[in-house]
């Protein structure tokens, strides 16, 4: 029962341990996307898109204009078990006039 126990109990914890990151991927995700969105309304007024990112760790790969359209690019590297896992999440927003 014991050499069972030693092979059992270290799979069943990188289990948890790949679970736990994956979650934490996930909602580092949700943050990507929320900064990419806000990046690209900046932008969209005539602001700097790099703030959103910066606040949460990240960059601005890109912003990219065509006609009404602005587009943010925001990349994140987040670890998953001890290796970086790019995150990348794109928003878009109409450019308009500010009230």
């Amino acid at each position: 029962m014991t050499a069972e126990l030693a092979v059992a109990v270290p799979a069943v914890l990188l289990v948890l341990a790949a679970c736990l990151g994956g979650l934490r991927v996930g909602a580092e995700r949700l943050r990507v996307v929320d900064a990419a969105a806000q990046g690209a309304r900046l932008a969209a007024v005539g602001e700097s898109p790099a703030s959103p990112a910066a606040a949460i760790g990240a960059r601005v790969v890109s912003v990219q204009r065509d006609g009404e359209t602005v587009c943010v690019v925001v990349r994140r590297e987040v670890a998953l078990l001890g290796a970086p896992l790019p995150v990348q999440a794109t928003g878009c927003a109409l450019a308009g006039v500010v009230p």
